[in-house]
Parts: structure tokens; C-alpha cells; sequence
């Protein structure tokens, strides 16, 4: 038996997952994490404790599986995108904290480039908008704000990487400095046309090229990491969001996905053309395989299952995370809007300066309205999504494949077939996004091919739409009178 080990770092902990040759778990492992809160919409991550615990969980699953090195063909990546790590060439030693993809203090400096029309360069060279979401400006904060960085960066002495590249780094003793094109093209720094890094946007936000990775196939060989003596090659890499994709089977073009996890994640394949969206959503490579790249339309919410998150450790009033679909059935009341714009607005309305709100208060409100509300708010977000996606497309979507942890959630997933009026499609193995990299790598390794690969899929259940079209338009129409009341809270 042959196996794979999926690296799955995330936005809140590090996993490790070992797949079998049949694509089955085996075992897994997971780790969380700090989560680091300097200012308001700071947010910052250690990266030497994203390697730590990483590498743990990856030594605890090979150590409990018990599997001859032998056995292991591949090291396979999946990661947060956009998160930004800037360190030593030579020393390996990071300049400062990670800055995460949530991280607002680089909204000014956005604001700026727009001001300066940038925002047509941007939007036909890297499919993106101009947002603090991406790398770019948090790579140009990190050059500006540590003392000394810009001249060290000058003099070929920093390096600038996603969590992919960092992992990567560190597995091969900093033999290896690359990524992949599915995570070049979250940075706002890369050419989604030409496969290169944009001169014009490196100048103008001043990042020596000499900092960027070497951007390599999705399945490409990475290197390798010593396992008991062994060299077991790094392959397969791909960012959270497209291996959900490639973990889904969304192979064909119109397929489409959607990932509750931190935040939630809608992709839907366009295939080999980046079809420039009208509706607010971004163009984004899926993945390179076979000197071909694959596109795909996304739309990004920031807050998913991260205000189930916020219920437990913020406001108290969960136990635990899965304590919300219990709390959550205790009322079948649908009259409070909770806009969870902690960190702004996605796609499709892109506000760096929205705020959260809950909307609907009432003096019997209690914390099973709120709850209940919280996880509509992911349904709800979803709809925005998927509308964008549908006036893009120029079809309406037939189903929706779902994965994630909050997907395992049935209250959750039937709201959100109502919402959408589709049946929603949950497979038996939710892990999509530690799969596809495994699938990714497995690819490489000559393990399958991408047929097998979508006749493994098997459903676990489908949500049926009981809605009719009326109470579906009228609780939706009160969700978007919600969020216009918090777009703009913040703006200068």
C-alpha cells in the first residue's frame, strides 16, 4: 500500500492528513494555533509556530500510522492563501509576524492605488480587485515598516513567500524556495495570462523581484523532506480554496464548489479561459497540471465559520463549535440579521470599511436568535455568491458541492438549499481540501488520473429546497437591506 501525506495549514490550525492509495483517510492529526490581535483589523500569525505545529502533526500521524518510509510517496501542500511571510535568506528567520489574509491595515495604501488607476491593471493582469485581502501591499507594508527591511530586501538578502512557500522552505532546509500558480495568483502580484510576476505593479509598490518564489507546475516536485532517511518528494501544492475544487471533482468547466471554513469559499471551474467577471467576483487560477492552467470564477467571504468561532470565544455563548446547530434549532424565528463584517465585505461587494451589525434586536432576542442567525449568515453570503456567479456564467446553478467543517452541519446546509432554491450536495468525505492536494500529488506520483479520481466521489446527502419562491425573496431582500446599512461604517 502506498500513501500520501496532505499538509492542510490553515487560517486556525495546522492538520495532518494520510491518505491510502484508494484515496481513503487513514489518519489524521491537528494542531491550533495563536491568533494574534495587535490593533483593530490587525491580524497577525507566528510563522515559526505555523511550522512547529505543522511539522508536529505531521511527525504524530506517520509516528501512530506506523508506515514504513518507503511507503510514503508523497508530501502534498494545502494552505491559507494570501498570508504573507517575509525572512532571511540566509538565516531562515522571519523579519516579523505572518500577516493573514484578514489582516485590514494595508486599506489605505489599496485606497491609494486606486486613486492612482490601478484598478484596470490590476483587474486584467491578476483577475483580482485591489483589496488589503491580498499580498501585495501586506509585502510592501512589511518592506516599509521593519527597520531596515527595504536595503536588506535591495540587497537580495529577504525572501517573500504564501504559507505554501514557507512550508516549503522549511521542509527542504531552505533548499527550495517556490510556489505554485494557484497561490502566485492570490498575491496581486502575478500575471494570470502571461504566468509571470507583473513588472508594473512591483515597481509601483517598490518589492525587489529578487524576494518572489519560483512559481512551478500544481504537481510539479517541490523537493524533497527527509523522512527517516528517506527523501520523499513535495508534490502536489495547491491554496485551500482550489484543491476544495480539485478535491470536489469540479473538473469540468461549470462545476462549482463551496467551502465552509473560516471563511467561506465559492469557485466554480471556467476552464482554460479566465473569464473576466461583471459582478463583482475574481478571476483566480485553479491550478497548472500538464503545462495547461485551469481558471476559475471565486467569490471570497471573509467571516464563515468564523462567527460560529466568535459565539464561543467571543461573546460566550457556545461550549463548543457544534453546539451551534442545537442552539440554532431551538427557535424556527428568521427575523434577525447577523451581517458578520468583522474584517469587511467580500465579493461581491469588495468594502474594506464595513463593519459587523446584528439587525432585527428585539427585547426576547436571546442567544438562540443569535445563533441561528450566525449561521444563516453563511447561507446568506453564499446566495450573494452564487447570484454573481449565475448573472456571469449566463446560467443559473443546478447544485451546489459543499465541503468543510460547518458543511457537516444540517440545519446550515438545508438553509442554504432554501436560500438558494438548488439541492446541495455533501460527499461522504467533507476533508476536500486535504484531498485535493492529494489527489494533486498523487497525479504526479502516477497514483491516479483524473477520471479515477471523480468516480471516487460518493455523496453522503443531498438537501432538497422546501422554500417557496416568496418566503425565499423576502427573507433574502432583508438580508441585503442589512448589509447596505453596513457598508461604508469605517470610510475616511
Amino acid at each position: 500500500m502506498k500513501y500520501i501525506l496532505s499538509l492542510d495549514q490553515g487560517t486556525t490550525s495546522s492538520r495532518a492528513i494520510l491518505f491510502d492509495e484508494s484515496g481513503g483517510l487513514v489518519r489524521m492529526a491537528q494542531r491550533e494555533f495563536r491568533q494574534i490581535f495587535p490593533q483593530p483589523g490587525w491580524v497577525e500569525h507566528d510563522p515559526e509556530e505555523i511550522w512547529k505545529t505543522q511539522h508536529l502533526v505531521m511527525q504524530e500521524v506517520l509516528k501512530e500510522s506506523g508506515i514504513a518510509p518507503s511507503a510514503l510517496v508523497a508530501v502534498s501542500i494545502t494552505n491559507q492563501r494570501e498570508t504573507t511571510v517575509v525572512w532571511d535568506r540566509h538565516t531562515g528567520v522571519p523579519i516579523y509576524n505572518a500577516l493573514v489574509w484578514q489582516d485590514k491595515r494595508t486599506a489605505e495604501t489599496c485606497t491609494r492605488m486606486q486613486a492612482d488607476g490601478l484598478a484596470d491593471h490590476v483587474r486584467t493582469k491578476t483577475g483580482l480587485v485591489i483589496d488589503a485581502y491580498f499580498s501585495a501591499t501586506k509585502v510592501a507594508w512589511l518592506l516599509d515598516q521593519v527597520a531596515g527591511a527595504r536595503e536588506r530586501a535591495a540587497r537580495g538578502d529577504l525572501l517573500f513567500g504564501t504559507i505554501d512557500t514557507w512550508l516549503i522552505w522549511k521542509l527542504t532546509g531552505g533548499a527550495v524556495h517556490a510556489t505554485d500558480p494557484s497561490n502566485a495568483s492570490r498575491t496581486m502580484l502575478y500575471d494570470i495570462h502571461a504566468h509571470r510576476w507583473d513588472d508594473t505593479l512591483l515597481t509601483y509598490l517598490q518589492i525587489p523581484a529578487s524576494v518572489l518564489p519560483e512559481v512551478r507546475s500544481s504537481s510539479a516536485v517541490f523537493g524533497t523532506w527527509n523522512f527517516e532517511g528517506v527523501a520523499v518528494p513535495i508534490q502536489g501544492v495547491l491554496g485551500d480554496q482550489q484543491a476544495a475544487l480539485f478535491g470536489q471533482a469540479c473538473f469540468e468547466k461549470g462545476m462549482a464548489k463551496n467551502t465552509y471554513g473560516t471563511g467561506c469559499f465559492l469557485l466554480m471551474n471556467t476552464g482554460e479561459e479566465a473569464a473576466l467577471s461583471q459582478n463583482g467576483l475574481i478571476n483566480t487560477i485553479a491550478w497548472g497540471m500538464d503545462n495547461k492552467i485551469t481558471y476559475a470564477l471565486e467569490g471570497s467571504i471573509f467571516i464563515g465559520g468564523a462567527v460560529v468561532q466568535w459565539l464561543r470565544d467571543g461573546l460566550r455563548i457556545l461550549d463548543h463549535a457544534e453546539d451551534s446547530e442545537y442552539l440554532a434549532s431551538k427557535t424556527e424565528e428568521d427575523q434577525i440579521y447577523f451581517v458578520p463584517a468583522f474584517a469587511g465585505l467580500g465579493a461581491p461587494y469588495w468594502d474594506m470599511y464595513a463593519r459587523g451589525a446584528i439587525f432585527g434586536l428585539t427585547r426576547d432576542t436571546s442567544k438562540k436568535h443569535i445563533a441561528r442567525a450566525a449561521l444563516q449568515s453563511m447561507a446568506y453570503q453564499s446566495r450573494d455568491v452564487l447570484d454573481a456567479m449565475a448573472q456571469d456564467a449566463g446560467a443559473a446553478l443546478q447544485a451546489l458541492r459543499v465541503d468543510g467543517g460547518a458543511a457537516a452541519n444540517n440545519l446550515l446546509m438545508q438553509f442554504q438549499s432554501d436560500i438558494l432554491g438548488v439541492p446541495v450536495d455533501r460527499p461522504t468525505v467533507l476533508e476536500s481540501t486535504a484531498l485535493g492536494a492529494a489527489y494533486m500529488g498523487g497525479i504526479g506520483a502516477g497514483l491516479w488520473d483524473m477520471e479515477a479520481i471523480a468516480q471516487k466521489r460518493r455523496v453522503d446527502k443531498l438537501f432538497e429546497p422546501t422554500f417557496d419562491v416568496a418566503v425565499r425573496e423576502r427573507l433574502y431582500g432583508g438580508w441585503k437591506k442589512a448589509v447596505h446599512r453596513t457598508m461604508g461604517w469605517l470610510a475616511p
